[in-house]
C-alpha cells in the first residue's frame, strides 16, 4: 500500500512539473505570436517576405534539426516505442519557425506547436527522474495533451487527446491520471502567465432534436470529406515537392512565392496566419463557401512545403466556415453548423473525436454536446484511415468510409 502511494505521489509531482513546463510553453507562445500576428496586420508589406522566410526556416531543419524534423509523428513514434529522449533542440526550433511562418503570412495553426514544445520539453524530466522507457508513455502523452489543451483553452480535451492522438481505432486510457493533473495544471499556469484564449461565444442548440441530429450527421459526413480533402492535398504537395525539389530549403522557398501570387491574386489576404477573425464572423454570419476552399488551398500548399506551425486552426477555419455556409442547403441555423464544424474537420483529421467533442462543450457549452458528438464522430468515420499523424497506430479500421 505504501508503494502504491509512493507512486501515485512521484506521479502527481512529476504531472504537475508537465502541466507547468506545458503552460509556460503555451503562454509564451501565444503571447508571442499575438505579438507577431499584430505586427503583420499593421504591416502587411512584411507577406512579400514570405519566400525568404521559408528558405530560412528550411536551412533552420536542414542543418541542425533533421532528426526533430517528423515533430508531432516524432513524438508519437517514441510514444510506441521509447528509445531515446526527443532533442530538447525541438522546443526552441518550432517556437521559432512557427514565429517566423506568421510573421510573414504563412496559413497555418498554432496548437501543434504548443503540443511539440510542450512534450519535448517535458521528456527532458526523464534525465533529471528515474524514468524508464514505459513510463516516458505517459510522460509523453500527458505533455503532449497539456499543450493542446493550455493552447486553446480547453483542458477537458487536452486530458483526452494527448491519449486519442495515438492509435487509430481503440481509445485506451493509459495515462489519465498523468494526463488530466497535467492539462488542468498547464490550463491554469497559462492563464495566470496571462496568455489570450480567443473567445467565440455559447451557441444556443435544442436539447435533443431527432431531426437536427440526423442533418447534423449528413454535415458530419461532408466534414468528414474535407479533413480527407486537406490531407489528400498536403500530402500530394508533399510528394510533388520531393519529386522534383532536391535541396529541402528551396521547398518553402518556391512554395513562399507561389503562396504571395496567390494572396495577390486573391486580393483580400483573410486566409493569411490563423484567421480568426474570419472563424469568429463565420459564427455571427453566414459565411461562403469560398472561404474553406481557398483556406484549404492555402494552408495545404504552406504545410506541405515545410512551414511549420500545425493544422489545428486552418482545420478549424475549414470547419467553421463550411459549416456555416451549408446552413445554405441544411435547414439547420448557422451557428450550430458553424459551432460543430468546428470541431469535426479536425475530428477528423486528426482522429480524435472525444476530444473534440470535450473542446466543442468546453468552448460552446453543454447544449451543443449531442450534435458536436454525432459530428466528430461522422467526420471521424468519413475521413478514412491516415489522417494528419502519419505515426499514428492503425488499430482496427472504422467502420465504414464512404470516400
Amino acid at each position: 500500500m505504501n508503494s502504491f502511494l509512493r507512486n501515485y505521489l512521484r506521479w502527481t509531482v512529476l504531472s504537475a512539473f508537465i502541466g507547468l513546463i506545458a503552460g509556460i510553453c503555451a503562454a509564451v507562445f501565444l503571447i508571442s505570436l499575438e505579438w507577431v500576428t499584430n505586427t503583420r496586420d499593421l504591416n502587411p508589406i512584411l507577406i512579400w517576405g514570405l519566400p525568404f522566410a521559408g528558405f530560412t526556416i528550411g536551412y533552420m531543419y536542414h542543418r541542425y534539426g533533421r532528426d526533430i524534423s517528423a515533430g508531432t509523428n516524432l513524438i508519437l513514434d517514441e510514444i510506441h516505442d521509447p528509445k531515446k529522449v526527443i532533442p530538447v533542440s525541438m522546443g526552441p526550433m518550432i517556437l521559432v519557425s512557427t514565429l517566423l511562418t506568421h510573421l510573414f503570412g504563412g496559413s497555418v495553426g498554432r496548437e501543434g506547436t504548443a503540443v511539440q514544445m510542450s512534450a519535448s520539453f517535458a521528456d527532458q524530466l526523464s534525465r533529471v527522474f528515474k524514468i524508464n522507457g514505459e513510463e516516458r508513455k505517459f510522460l509523453l502523452a500527458a505533455g503532449a495533451g497539456a499543450g493542446f489543451g493550455a493552447a486553446i483553452g480547453a483542458p477537458w480535451a487536452g486530458f483526452i487527446f494527448g491519449m486519442e492522438m495515438i492509435h487509430v481505432g481503440r481509445f485506451k486510457p493509459f495515462a489519465w491520471f498523468q494526463s488530466l493533473i497535467a492539462s488542468f495544471v498547464g490550463y491554469y499556469t497559462a492563464i495566470f502567465i496571462g496568455a489570450h484564449h480567443t473567445e467565440y461565444g455559447l451557441i444556443s442548440a435544442p436539447a435533443f432534436d431527432l431531426k437536427l441530429l440526423f442533418f447534423v450527421a449528413v454535415a458530419g459526413v461532408i466534414f468528414g470529406g474535407a479533413a480527407r480533402l486537406f490531407m489528400f492535398m498536403t500530402h500530394l504537395i508533399e510528394k510533388v515537392q520531393q519529386k522534383f525539389v532536391t535541396y529541402p530549403p528551396l521547398k518553402p522557398f518556391f512554395a513562399g512565392l507561389l503562396l504571395v501570387v496567390l494572396y495577390y491574386a486573391e486580393g483580400s489576404y483573410r486566409y493569411v496566419g490563423l484567421g480568426i477573425p474570419v472563424i469568429q464572423q463565420a459564427l455571427h454570419n453566414p459565411a461562403l463557401f469560398t472561404d474553406p476552399i481557398f483556406k484549404t488551398i492555402f494552408t495545404s500548399l504552406t504545410i506541405g512545403s515545410g512551414f511549420k506551425g500545425g493544422e489545428f486552426i486552418p482545420l478549424v477555419f475549414i470547419g467553421t466556415t463550411l459549416g456555416s455556409a451549408l446552413s445554405f442547403l441544411l435547414p439547420i441555423s448557422f451557428k450550430i453548423l458553424a459551432a460543430v464544424g468546428f470541431a469535426a474537420v479536425f475530428a477528423g483529421a486528426s482522429n480524435t473525436p472525444i476530444a473534440c467533442t470535450l473542446m466543442a462543450i468546453e468552448i460552446f457549452g453543454l447544449p451543443i454536446a449531442p450534435y458536436a458528438f454525432v459530428a466528430c464522430f461522422m467526420s471521424y468515420y468519413c475521413s478514412g484511415l491516415k489522417g494528419i499523424y502519419k505515426s499514428q497506430k492503425i488499430i482496427h479500421k472504422k467502420f465504414f468510409n464512404i470516400f
